[in-house]
């Protein structure tokens, strides 16, 4: 291999030289041919007498100069694209091969020598190093998301397993028997809801889902996704108040926008244990403007600059009721839909999440 790819730089080294040779060797002749011309047309015109023995040896002094010019010419272009063009390319493509080996903290280095401050090489190291920065952070995200895959999936897997060992008992009442098949129930249900969110997410970030947009009425899609949640606010004796303005429609991909307000409901019906939930409607300028308020418990700020990211949970003591994949989904959907999504909140006194929406 290493034998294949010097013959063939030697191949390339001796192209070069033939083509530097050839046009050089054009270059010496022309102007040797006008010199000639030259000293005829000066014998004629200006009757100069120039023996022809003159002329000829004119003519080879003036070809071998400029022969000689040239090497120098070639000598001097040569040492210029070794220190301009081929070292520093040299480095970009010694990266490159760094980079499709994995190595995502490989920088270009831009100080060790003078040549990238000469032309357009800056530039391309730049955004080179640049590329790296972006890919390091993609792998650092996957790994994470895989980390925190394997560990959201490894919870319900043990309570299924635990429950299942236990329902084993044959000396188990009916009761218990029954308890404990809706303990893993519940715990399969998680996983599914999970392994959903996931492929969800996933689709959407790879975009393989295409937004379908159409105009429908936001005030009824918002009735549609909340009333799923009637039972389990009516548990909780929760009030539910909307004020919802008619006649307000959005292009947009409704059933990707359904996942935005089933998410904002869940989480808010979730994580209030008293008082009451508003959901609002209004249209402001050329935007939909959807508020979801709550008087649950709350979030830091700390914690609210994160509640976007994958598998980030604010409040730990909720984590059996959720995965952390459905405020991420939420995020995604507003950033396809060229949307925007807010949160204000107070520990203790609740959330307010405004969603806008294009017109």
């Amino acid at each position: 291999m290493r034998k294949r790819q010097k013959n063939a730089r030697v191949k390339k080294i001796l192209l070069a030289f033939r083509r530097y040779l050839i046009f050089f060797l054009t270059i010496s002749f022309f102007i040797s041919c006008c010199l000639v011309l030259f000293l005829n047309t000066m014998e004629t015109v200006a009757g100069l007498a120039i023996e022809r023995q003159s002329i000829a040896t004119a003519a080879k002094i003036t070809f071998a100069n400029v022969i000689v010019l040239s090497l120098i010419c070639t000598a001097a272009d040569a040492a210029r694209r070794a220190i301009m063009v081929k070292r520093p390319v040299k480095k970009i493509t010694d990266f490159a091969e760094k980079i499709m080996n994995g190595d995502f903290s490989a920088r270009i280095d831009k100080n060790d020598s003078l040549f990238f401050s000469m032309g357009d090489f800056d530039e391309i190291a730049d955004y080179f190093n640049d590329m790296a920065q972006e890919l390091s952070g993609i792998e650092t995200l996957q790994t994470d998301f895989t980390a925190n895959v394997s560990h959201e999936m490894k919870t319900p897997l043990a309570i299924i397993k635990n429950y299942a060992a236990l329902l084993k008992d044959p000396a188990l009442s009916e009761e218990k028997r029954i308890e404990y098949a809706a303990e893993a129930e519940k715990a399969a249900d998680k996983l599914s809801a999970l392994v959903t969110n996931i492929l969800k997410l996933s689709k959407l970030e790879n975009r393989q889902i295409f937004p379908e947009k159409k105009t429908f009425d936001l005030s009824e899609q918002l009735c549609e996704c909340l009333l799923p949640f009637e039972n389990e606010w009516e548990k909780k004796g929760l009030e539910i108040e909307t004020d919802l303005e008619d006649g307000v429609t959005v292009c947009a991909d409704s059933e990707l926008l359904s996942i935005v307000w089933s998410n904002l409901f869940s989480n808010a019906v979730k994580f209030t244990d008293t008082g009451k939930i508003s959901v609002s409607l209004k249209k402001e300028g050329d935007f939909a403007c959807v508020k979801i308020a709550d008087t649950g418990k709350g979030i830091s700020a700390e914690n609210g600059k994160r509640i976007f990211e994958k598998f980030y949970q604010a409040d730990p003591s909720h984590a059996t009721g959720g995965n952390g994949l459905g405020l991420a989904l939420v995020k995604r959907v507003i950033d396809i839909e060229g949307a925007d999504i807010s949160v204000e909140s107070e520990p203790g006194k609740g959330s307010v999440f405004t969603v806008r929406i294009p017109l």
